[in-house]
C-alpha cells in the first residue's frame, strides 16, 4: 500500500487559502464588542497553535500528518507493515536527514532467516532415487513410468551403496531406518510411498494424510507438543500450512452446525491477528469474549499471564470455542500450568462441551514444552505449521491433530433431525452413511467444497517433505538443531536488550519462546518517567508514530502490538528473520526515538 504522495508539503496549502476568510468573518465582530472579541481570538488561537506545532512535530520526525497515521492505523499489522516498508525504502533511497545506512532492518514479520538442511538433502537424494524408479519401470527418452512396490527397500539398499557421495543419502537411510524400527512399517510399504509421493505422480490417497505419513507426524507431535503422551488414535489431516488450517476449522465447524453465525467464541489475547479479523467477517459474526494476559510483574513490566479472573470468563456456557496460539504472538509465552489447570477445571465442571483451538507453531522453541491438547484431548482441535521451526514458511506444510474420542463429534450427532439431514444430504455423494463421517473427515470434504473431495489433500511431495523433517526432529540430530535455532532467538533478544539500554525491563520467565518480543512503550514511559510523560505521549501522538519515525529515521520496521490486541503502544519485533547484530542496532534506534520523544517532552511538552 503506498502512502499519500502529497504528505506534509501539499497540506500546507489550502491553510494560507482559508485565512481571508477568517478575516472577513472577524470584521462584523469589531464594530459592536471589539475588546472581546479580542479575548475571544486569544483563547481560541492558542490552543490552534499548540496542536499546529503538534501536527507539525509528527510531519517533521515521520513525513506523516497525524490524521494520516491514525488513518493508517485502521490496516491489519501486516497491511500497515507494507506502508512502513515503503517509508523506510523511500527515506533511505533520499538520504534524509537521520536515515541511517544503506539496509532496511525489517523485524516486522516472522519468517526466519535459518532452515534445516539436512532433511532438504535427505528429499533431494530421495528424488534421484525416486526418478532412477520411474525409469526402471519405462524409458522413452523423457518419459518414465510409475514407481513400483514390489522389491523397492531392496533396490533403495542398492541405490545407497552406489551413491556413497550423494549428498543426503546417508541422512535419508537414517531416517528410513528409524521409521521402520519406531513405527513398525513396512520396508516396502514406506519405501514406495516415498518414491511415489515425491515424483507426484498419483493423487494423494487417502486424502486426509497419507498413511506413512500419518504414523510418523503422530509421532513427531506425540514428542514435541503431547509431552510423549497423545491420546488414543490421533488422527491427522495434512494442510497448506497453519492458515489453511485455521480457514478448515472455522468453515467446517459452521457447515456442520456446530457454530452458528453470532456464536460467543472467546480469543486468549493478545493473538495472531487473523484469530481477530476472521470472527469479524460476515460470514462469521462471532461475539468475541476477549482472555486478556494483563498481568504484570511490576509497574510497566508485563508478565503477559492470564489472571484468574479473565480465564474464568470460558466457564459460561455461552462460550462454544476458544482459540489461542501458544506460545503466545506477539508475547510469546508458554501457556503456564495454573491456567491449563484452571481451564480442565471449567471444562470439567461448567462448560464441557467448549471447543478448543490451540495454534502451537512455537511449541517447539520452549523446552519440555506440553501443549493443552494433551490435557484435554477431547476439546482440543491442535494445529501445528513447520514453517518456523524448520524454516520452511515457502513449503506451507501445517497439520490438524483431533482425538479419535472427540466432544465435536458428539456434539454432531446430537443435532436436532433437521440438522442431520440436511447433512446427509451434504456429505450423501461421499458415503452411504454420511452420519458416520467424522468431523476431521468432513474438514477434508469441505476444504475442496464437497463435489472436489476424490481431488482432496496435501500434495505428495509436500507430504513426504513433513515426513523427512518430522524424522529429522525425532532423531539426536534434529534434537541438536532444536537447541541451536532456540539459542539463536535467546541470544538475538539478549542482543536488543542489550541495544535499548539498561533501563528497559522485561519480565524473567522460563516459558518465553523468545520467537517475538512485545515491547510496551507507554508502560515503559511510565514506569521510567511518570505518568505526565506517558500522558502527554498518549495526548500528542497517535499509537503507531513510534514505528513512522523508525521507518522514516532509520530504515527499521517493526509491527504495532495493539493490531493482535496487545497494548496500543507496543510493538512487536521479530527475533527470527535477521542477522544477530541487526537486532542491536534495532535496540538502539527505538531507545533513540524514545529519547527523542522525552527531549520533546521535556523542552515543552510538560
Amino acid at each position: 500500500m503506498t502512502p499519500p504522495s502529497g504528505r506534509a508539503v501539499k497540506k500546507a496549502a489550502p491553510t494560507k487559502k482559508t485565512a481571508p476568510a477568517k478575516k472577513k468573518a472577524a470584521a462584523p465582530a469589531k464594530k459592536k464588542a471589539a475588546a472581546p472579541t479580542k479575548k475571544k481570538s486569544v483563547a481560541k488561537k492558542a490552543p490552534a497553535k499548540k496542536k499546529a506545532a503538534a501536527v507539525d512535530r509528527t510531519r517533521r520526525e515521520t513525513g506523516f500528518t497525524r490524521a494520516q497515521i491514525k488513518r493508517y492505523a485502521q490496516l491489519s499489522p501486516f497491511e500497515l507493515k507494507s506502508v512502513l516498508i515503503d517509508t523506510a525504502e523511500r527515506a533511505i533511497a533520499s538520504s534524509r536527514p537521520g536515515a541511517i545506512g544503506a539496509e532496511m532492518l525489517n523485524a516486522g514479520r516472522g519468517n526466519p532467516n535459518w532452515n534445516a538442511t539436512a532433511p532438504r538433502e535427505a528429499f533431494y537424494a530421495l528424488g534421484h532415487f525416486a526418478v532412477e524408479e520411474c525409469r526402471r519401470v519405462w524409458t522413452a527418452d523423457d518419459l518414465g513410468g510409475m514407481p513400483e512396490k514390489a522389491g523397492v527397500g531392496a533396490r533403495f539398499e542398492t541405490f545407497v551403496r552406489r551413491h556413497p557421495e550423494m549428498p543426503g543419502i546417508y541422512q535419508l537411510l537414517d531416517c528410513v531406518n528409524y521409521a521402520v524400527d519406531r513405527f513398525g512399517l513396512d520396508r516396502d510399504t514406506l519405501l514406495h510411498e516415498l518414491a511415489d509421493g515425491i515424483t507426484g505422480d498419483n493423487y494423494p490417497v487417502p486424502d486426509r494424510i497419507l498413511t506413512c505419513t500419518e504414523k510418523i507426524v503422530g509421532g513427531y507431535l506425540a514428542d514435541e507438543m503431547y509431552g510423549g503422551k497423545p491420546p488414543r488414535g490421533l488422527q491427522l489431516f495434512a494442510t497448506e500450512g497453519g492458515t489453511a488450517a485455521m480457514c478448515y476449522i472455522f468453515d467446517s465447524l459452521m457447515k456442520n452446525g456446530v457454530l452458528h453465525k453470532g456464536d460467543r467464541i472467546a480469543l486468549m489475547t493478545p493473538i495472531f491477528t487473523p484469530y481477530i479479523e476472521i470472527p469479524e467477517l460476515d460470514t462469521y459474526g462471532f461475539d468475541v469474549v476477549y482472555v486478556q494476559a494483563d498481568m504484570y510483574t511490576e509497574k510497566g513490566v508485563h508478565a503477559w499471564r492470564y489472571p484468574e479472573s479473565e480465564v474464568a470468563k470460558l466457564a459460561d456456557p455461552k462460550v462454544k470455542l476458544v482459540c489461542l496460539v501458544n506460545p503466545s504472538n506477539p508475547p510469546s509465552m508458554e501457556l503456564s500450568d495454573r491456567v491449563t489447570k484452571q481451564i480442565q477445571g471449567i471444562v470439567a465442571k461448567k462448560n464441557p462441551n467448549l471447543l478448543i483451538v490451540t495454534d502451537d507453531v512455537y511449541g517447539t522453541f520452549v523446552d519440555g514444552f506440553t501443549s493443552i491438547a494433551s490435557a484435554l484431548p477431547r476439546n482440543t482441535l491442535l494445529v501445528y505449521s513447520y514453517s518456523k521451526h524448520f524454516g520452511a514458511t515457502g513449503w506451507r506444510l501445517g497439520v490438524i491433530g483431533l482425538a479419535e474420542d472427540n466432544v465435536i463429534d458428539e456434539l454432531i450427532a446430537k443435532l436436532p433431525r433437521k440438522e442431520k439431514d440436511r447433512l446427509a444430504k451434504r456429505y450423501g455423494t461421499l458415503s452411504l452413511e454420511p452420519a458416520k463421517m467424522r468431523f476431521i473427515d468432513r474438514m477434508v470434504a469441505d476444504s475442496r467444497q464437497v463435489a472436489l473431495n476424490h481431488t482432496a489433500g496435501l500434495s505428495t511431495p509436500q507430504q513426504v517433505m513433513i515426513d523427512l523433517l518430522s524424522l529429522f526432529g525425532m532423531r539426536p540430530e534434529g534434537h541438536a538443531y532444536k537447541q541451536k535455532v532456540q539459542a539463536i532467538v535467546r541470544r538475538r533478544l539478549d542482543l536488543l536488550m542489550e541495544g535499548l539500554g539498561s533501563g528497559w525491563k522485561i519480565s524473567e520467565d522460563a516459558g518465553r519462546a523468545c520467537y517475538y518480543i512485545e515491547l510496551d512503550l507507554l508502560g515503559e514511559a511510565e514506569r521510567g518517567y511518570g505518568p505526565e510523560f506517558a500522558a502527554y505521549l498518549e495526548k500528542t501522538y497517535e499509537p503507531i508514530d513510534p514505528l513512522f519515525r523508525l521507518a522514516d529515521q532509520t530504515g527499521v520496521v517493526l509491527l504495532n502490538g495493539g493490531g493482535f490486541d496487545g497494548p496500543e503502544w507496543s510493538v512487536r519485533v521479530s527475533l527470527a528473520n535477521l542477522d544477530d547484530l541487526d537486532y542491536l542496532k534495532i535496540g538502539h534506534h527505538l531507545q533513540q526515538i524514545f529519547a527523542e520523544y522525552l527531549e520533546e517532552w521535556r523542552a515543552g511538552g510538560k
